[in-house]
């Protein structure tokens, strides 16, 4: 096991250009590039664990990849077709990697495995597995078909009209990668609008979406692709993660008169949810747009500013990644902050409603949990010592609240799942000392 101690940080003023590639656009360069018509060239690919791991799947599938330089890479898509595995496609820690071959793999012809981590092989599947059963798809997994690992038998899958009560990113888009390969039209709804980057990409691709909203909630339309047709090849240079940018947001928040810009950066509207919440709570932040491809991209700058109290009940869905960071900001505020509609965080890597609570109090935090959330009554951080429990969000959480007292993270290897070079950007703040220990 990996312990990191964090020490007590000064005040700081910084621009960090180094912040991990986007975890979400990377996992879906590596595998969309299986369906195009050409050569894809992808730069600035995540090296994290999970993208790897959904890369390495990717390869066994049939796709090849040269290395241009030492950020550059080319994606040579299989010539006929998604290739029959000799193997099992372990996934890692990566949710979005399984949910999405799943749907993918669940419309092609073979036989296909998809396997995790102790922590991955918890998480449910049944969100995915049930509707896409109900589509054709033949999918068995553990515990009555709710849990990996997966096996799917590919086959051609029907059309669908599919209304999800959840918004969630990842049953959307294995839904709409079954639906490319279904015989007829398909529409998928949800409550609210989740994160949109399969949309975002497969339109860039030759995908045709047709969206419109109205009381119950978000209705996307689209067509499978015509027989032996393919997506259109693409280039891409992957931004900056806002997910991962934000704990040094939330460090400049909490260190007084701190300041720090982070460049080019993914700004998403659904990606950036967390950092309007910190500017609710009094945060000075402001964007600038600098680029378009897909996507916007631009330079996020945060300036320190005393935080109060606020509550989050609303677009939960596109801030339930951050919601752990942000409990260490409703931690540093004035008053008490409360958190509602969230009991998605409960089957995440980790109940992150529990564990939340329990670095939360371990540092002094007075606080109550709740079935779909939890309040913080903002306080006085204390230096503690804080178990991770494989979660590299509450790991990242707890390390930028260590800048304001000190705090030894227990299990921190899990960093590395998403932000291999965490640790190296938080020496530019403080002092951090890593060791293993045979617990």
């Amino acid at each position: 096991m990996r312990i990191t101690k964090i020490d007590k940080a000064q005040t700081f003023s910084s621009a960090i250009n180094t912040i991990a590639a986007d975890k979400s656009i990377s996992h879906r360069c590596a595998i969309f590039s299986l369906l195009c018509d050409g050569v894809c060239e992808v730069e600035n690919y995540l090296l994290g664990e999970d993208t790897l791991h959904t890369l390495k799947i990717a390869f066994q599938l049939g796709l090849e990849v040269e290395h241009i330089s030492s950020t550059c890479m080319r994606f040579i898509p299989p010539k006929d077709g998604i290739v029959e595995p000799s193997d099992v496609l372990d996934c890692g820690n990566a949710g979005t990697g399984m949910r999405l071959y799943a749907g993918l793999l669940a419309g092609v012809q073979g036989y296909f495995v998809l396997s995790g981590d102790m922590y991955l092989n918890k998480r449910p599947m049944k969100r995915i597995i049930e509707p896409l059963t109900n589509i054709g798809a033949k999918i068995y997994g553990r515990c009555h078909n709710s849990l990996a690992p997966l096996s799917i038998i590919g086959r051609e899958l029907q059309g669908f009209s599919y209304v999800s009560n959840i918004a969630s990113a990842q049953v959307k888009s294995a839904m709409i990668l079954a639906g490319l390969y279904s015989n007829t039209h398909n529409t998928f709804s949800e409550p609210l609008l989740s994160r949109d980057h399969t949309e975002r990409m497969l339109g860039g691709m030759g995908v045709e979406f047709r969206t419109h909203h109205d009381s119950n909630g978000i209705h996307i339309s689209f067509d499978p692709l015509p027989k032996g047709k393919k997506l259109h090849a693409f280039k891409m240079r992957i931004p900056a993660d806002p997910s991962s940018a934000f704990y040094f947001a939330l460090a400049a928040c909490i260190v007084p008169d701190s300041h720090v810009v982070l460049e080019n950066v993914l700004l998403n509207p659904t990606r950036i949810e967390a950092f309007e919440i910190l500017k609710k709570m009094g945060a000075k932040i402001s964007y600038t747009r600098k680029d378009s491809q897909y996507e916007d991209i631009g330079d996020i700058e945060v300036r320190y500013a005393p935080l109060s109290a606020i509550e989050v009940a609303h677009n939960i869905a596109w801030l339930i990644d951050e919601i752990p960071a942000l409990s260490i900001a409703f931690a540093c505020a004035k008053g008490k902050s409360i958190v509602r509609n969230a009991k998605e965080l409960r089957v995440k890597e980790s109940d992150r409603i529990t564990t939340t609570i329990e670095g939360l109090r371990a540092m002094g935090i007075e606080c109550e949990e709740f079935e779909d959330g939890f309040s913080v009554q903002g306080g006085e951080l204390k230096c503690a010592s804080v178990d991770s429990q494989g979660d590299h969000r509450i790991a990242m959480s707890f390390a930028i609240a260590g800048l304001v007292c000190g705090v030894e993270i227990r299990d921190s290897a899990c960093i590395d799942v998403s932000f291999p070079n965490f640790l190296e950007i938080l020496l530019q703040f403080t002092r951090v000392e890593s060791t293993q220990t045979h617990s």
